[in-house]
């Protein structure tokens, strides 16, 4: 028999407020037309790990323990478009370095665990809309001051009405003790 798994990514997890905020701006620039992404949905994901056992959770959620990284603030004051992949979404013009720190501390965290790490270039970004075909709407995303402090651990739940997720684990940023 086959032992179960469960699709899980690393992923910074905004306020009520951020997450208001960046579902009336995506609600105001794409209207009804768009199916956007659900604002319960809104997130920033750290990583991807894919299908894991329980074993390589629990190897994941060790690692996550040892994180050291202070909390930041991320302006999400940018808007893009991947054609490629028909995906609109908001984003920092720039990164602070804590938010590169976090993302190193999670591709170490995937190798440690023998979870295969993306090797691409990381942005960070909030997806708005999937299969969005439209012309790009003109300017630029209002900024949303994020305060960041902490990082979760996330289980993506497919089901008949879409996608969800669910926070398995959330770990505060502290910075080195």
């Amino acid at each position: 028999m086959a032992e179960t798994t469960r699709r899980l990514f690393f992923a910074l997890w905004p306020d009520n407020a951020v997450r208001i905020r960046c579902d009336w701006y995506a609600s105001g620039l794409l209207g009804k037309r768009i199916r956007r992404v659900p604002a319960d949905n809104i997130h920033l994901t750290l990583g991807f790990a894919g299908s894991v056992t329980n074993e390589t959770c629990r190897c994941l959620e060790a690692q996550a323990e040892t994180v050291a990284v202070e909390p930041f603030h991320l302006q999400i004051d940018h808007l893009g478009y991947w054609q490629r992949q028909r995906v609109l979404w908001m984003g920092p013009t720039h990164m602070p370095d804590e938010l590169w720190a976090l993302v190193t501390a999670v591709r170490d965290a995937f190798d440690a665990c023998g979870v295969a790490v993306d090797r691409r270039a990381f942005q960070a970004h909030i997806t708005l809309a999937r299969k969005f075909s439209a012309a790009l709407p003109a300017g630029e995303a209002p900024a949303i001051d994020w305060p960041v402090s902490s990082f979760c651990l996330v289980q993506s739940v497919n089901s008949e009405i879409g996608v969800s997720y669910r926070v398995l684990r959330r770990w505060t940023l502290e910075g080195a003790q």
